[in-house]
């Protein structure tokens, strides 16, 4: 039995929707509005979502936007289903990658016959890609681990760089591919009014500049060394033919891609409803789990700059997390004292 999700704010039509598609034999989910509508549907992971787009907490914009982005929830069919009918409304739902849009008020038949073609679409894709895993070829081709691709690039040039070196900056044509060797390094965005915000913190075993180079794009952000970092490099023609030669390559960049984009996404939700104790407590957690130890040494400008807040509210919040058992310091080091408060910070029913 196929599984639907129904996001649709109004509780009349929600009902009379849902009673529609349980007669034609589906397993219906339903949701109040676009923030349930997310959650259930990475929870559930249904077959097809309909989606309403006016609804409060998110709009309907809002849930494809977020979901398009995860990759665990981008391949679902999605389609609208709203009394919005103007043009523009239509281009900008199919621009997010809507599959359809039905207006309301609608025919039974009408809703049905978009569901059952999307549904079946999505099948003979899943085929397709299905008979292509299973091909001899791919057989044969042995998977990609990050230490593989180390091997890749082991003849290439290294190049040691000091602390607080810029590889590149925003804006910057995008030539080189990097891997770090050993070493951190740290990505940061600046706002028109001269805010930075950390984006990202790498060590050793990790890659970078990539994005740019398969997007055939500018640099989005600027690239610092946080100590002495030794790198391996290739040139973009280097990179892009050993793409092209090597499929399980390519499929673990693309991966890596979509994550990429996935974290992006919540930590800009994070950073427009979550509060600086929430957003602290999760930077803390995510540089432990890079570091493999409790505890880190970081600047409390970096910090502030991952958190996204100011050095003063983030020295305030360590504060008050030093007050309470959960961390101890010295310095520059951060020792995370309770793990699990500092998830009940992130999730308090957790």
């Amino acid at each position: 039995m196929k599984k639907i999700l129904l996001i649709e704010d109004n509780l009349e039509i929600r009902e009379n929707t849902a009673e529609i598609l349980e007669l034609a034999n589906y397993d219906v989910l339903t949701a109040e509005n676009g923030k349930v509508g997310v959650a259930l549907a990475k929870k559930e992971l249904p077959d097809i979502i309909i989606c309403d787009i006016m609804m409060p907490e998110m709009d309907g914009y809002g849930v494809i936007h977020i979901l398009s982005k995860t990759p665990e929830t981008a391949h679902i069919p999605f389609v609208f289903l709203t009394a919005k009918a103007d043009k523009t409304d239509i281009r900008k739902g199919m621009a997010l990658g809507a599959d359809d849009y039905i207006t309301k008020p609608f025919e039974e038949t009408e809703l049905l016959n978009a569901i059952e073609v999307r549904l079946n679409k999505t099948s003979v894709i899943h085929d397709a890609f299905k008979k292509i895993e299973e091909s001899p070829e791919d057989q044969t081709q042995k998977i990609l681990s990050l230490n593989e691709l180390k091997e890749l690039f082991k003849e290439n040039e290294k190049r040691t760089y000091r602390k607080g070196q810029v590889l590149y900056t925003e804006g910057d044509v995008a030539n080189t591919f990097f891997f770090i060797a050993s070493g951190k390094v740290k990505g940061i965005k600046t706002d028109s009014y001269g805010k930075i915000l950390v984006t990202n913190i790498l060590k050793e075993g990790e890659f970078f500049g990539h994005i740019e180079i398969l997007e055939d794009t500018k640099r989005k952000e600027t690239v610092e060394t946080i100590e002495e970092t030794t790198l391996i490099t290739a040139d973009k023609t280097e990179f892009l033919k050993l793409l092209e030669s090597n499929r399980n390559l390519a499929t673990l960049f693309l991966k890596k891609l979509a994550l990429d984009v996935h974290e992006n996404e919540e930590r800009l939700l994070k950073l427009a409803y979550a509060s600086v104790r929430e957003r602290t407590a999760e930077a803390l957690l995510k540089l432990v789990e890079k570091n493999n130890s409790p505890t880190i040494s970081i600047t409390r400008e970096d910090l502030s700059n991952i958190v996204g807040t100011a050095t003063e509210s983030l020295i305030r919040t360590l504060s008050e997390f030093k007050e309470e058992g959960l961390i101890s310091s010295k310095g520059r080091e951060i020792s995370v004292n309770n793990i699990d408060s500092l998830k009940r910070e992130i999730n308090p029913l957790g």
